[in-house]
């Protein structure tokens, strides 16, 4: 047994359609701490995954109803269940076995007869794993409630956050961005202005305009807000939006003053949206654009160099097939904010 202090503990679901095997691997976890789940199929599996909220996943390869290699690419296609490890125990050792493993997702792979030391190796590495993964979403969880708390002290605001969310994601995949720079934009719609929490409420809720001192102190949010999320490392790709998103083409933005395609891609999808919301959201100083108002000035703001004109481009086709309503109202996916 590993000394006390590089005890790792969990539950974890055994899936096997053999009563001895789950028997013989019940008796190995729970003698070492784990809390076992035992279950005979795929099917009920996926049931118990959603129910126990596993640290990791034994599974074996042919069962009934669904087999491993079904079951685990369930579980790594729902994105509240992907990131749970998932190791095939299966007899099967040759190579397309292997493959067809790898394509279903799983994490690890077993070969019976299990060999003991290397069942409770494998099984603590991967649940350790797990629970550094689920610290990090942890952290994540509480910058995106900072964002909303941020969000919620101005009623004009309402609901910003995850219309930013929706309407980046879909511009971001009209433009065919890899997968990863997608859930970068979903994350950044939430946590883009983040670096408001810096700024005190007086200025941030003040009906009239800011004086030069006040605009200042606004304007540093961005570098602000990209100081608090840089720890994450999950958050690489988003740091750039978080800095860039009040950047403008012409080199009149802030805080870099960057200009044309020297501004990052997502940061200039970011700008896009940002700026069409806030036009057609309500605010203390006017009232809402409609939607063909809020693009006929952006149209004039591209003509000055502001804005990237073919993400422009897209969004603005994007509006004209889907009205802004049901692009705002899509879900936003929370395994991409864990994400």
């Amino acid at each position: 047994m590993l000394p006390s202090h590089e005890s790792v503990t969990g539950t974890i679901l055994v899936a096997d359609d053999q009563p001895a095997n789950r028997e013989l691997l019940d008796e190995l976890l729970t003698t070492q701490g784990f809390k076992v789940v035992s279950v005979a199929d795929g099917t009920t599996a996926l049931d118990q995954v959603g129910a126990a909220h596993p640290d990791l996943v034994l599974l074996d390869v042919m069962m009934p109803r669904l087999n491993g290699f079904e079951t685990c690419a369930k579980i790594k296609s729902n994105p509240e269940t992907y990131l749970i490890p998932v190791v095939l125990v299966t007899a099967l050792s040759d190579k397309q076995a292997r493959i067809e493993g790898i394509k279903a997702g799983a994490d690890d792979f077993l070969t019976r007869p299990v060999d003991r030391v290397e069942l409770l190796a494998r099984v603590r590495s991967l649940v350790k794993l797990k629970l550094h993964t689920d610290e990090l979403e942890r952290a994540e969880s509480v910058l995106f409630s900072l964002a909303r708390s941020i969000e919620g002290k101005d009623p004009y605001t309402h609901g910003h956050c995850e219309r930013l969310s929706n309407y980046a994601a879909a511009l971001g995949e009209r433009l065919g961005l890899p997968e990863d720079q997608i859930v970068a934009l979903r994350r950044a719609g939430v946590v883009h202005d983040i670096g408001k929490v810096a700024v005190p409420d007086a200025i941030l809720l003040k009906p009239g305009r800011l004086t030069e001192d006040e605009w200042k102190l606004v304007r540093e949010h961005a570098a602000v807000g990209e100081r608090i999320c840089e720890p994450l490392k999950s958050f690489r790709l988003v740091l750039p939006i978080i800095r860039h998103h009040h950047e403008k083409g012409d080199g009149s933005g802030y805080p870099a003053g960057l200009r044309g395609d020297a501004i990052p891609l997502t940061a200039r999808v970011m700008q896009v949206v940002d700026v069409f919301d806030a036009l057609t959201t309500d605010r203390p100083y006017k009232k809402a654009f409609t939607t063909a108002e809020a693009l006929a000035t952006m149209k004039e703001e591209v003509g000055k160099g502001w804005w990237d004109p073919r993400i422009f481009g897209e969004f603005e086709q994007l509006m004209r097939n889907h009205t802004a309503s049901s692009l705002s109202g899509r879900a936003v996916a929370a395994g991409s904010y864990s994400s």
